[in-house]
């Protein structure tokens, strides 16, 4: 079942934001920063986490930011925060998170698209978007972070 995430799902959702930016990036991220940030998300409005459970255990998860296209009239959602749990790869749990998220987009008009980024070294996920039909763009991410 995919559902809707509340402000009681913050702990599960900091816990898989943590383990992801450890296994793909080696990040050891700050505990409290990362579930401040995730109940912002949901309290603020700031963004939507989608949440697969299986026999009422969360076990993925996908969040929605949105950037407005002033060349398109209309809204990216930016797919973020991805994770599925380790014991629950390859059993289809992304297809579907990304199929629900996909589905949404196309029922709201305001929705251009869906873009994501991706470590330059997780080639595994590469693969996995690419056979969902997804494409790589001509984009280069660049960022500027304060206090770094």
């Amino acid at each position: 079942m995919i559902r809707k995430a509340e402000i009681d799902d913050a702990a599960i959702i900091a816990e898989f934001n943590s383990l992801m930016a450890l296994e793909t990036e080696g990040l050891q991220l700050d505990a409290e920063t990362v579930l401040a940030g995730v109940k912002q998300a949901i309290d603020g409005n700031k963004a939507t986490y989608y949440l697969y459970e299986k026999a009422d255990k969360i076990v993925g998860q996908a969040m929605i930011t949105r950037e407005w296209s002033d060349w398109r009239n209309g809204f990216f959602w930016w797919l973020q925060s991805v994770y599925v749990h380790e014991n629950y790869r390859r059993q289809g749990i992304f297809r579907s998170l990304y199929q629900y998220i996909k589905k949404l987009s196309e029922e709201n008009e305001d929705i251009c698209g869906i873009r994501l980024y991706v470590d330059i070294n997780n080639k595994k996920a590469q693969s996995t978007y690419q056979m969902m039909g997804m494409q790589e763009t001509d984009y280069k991410l660049y960022e500027w972070e304060k206090d770094s």
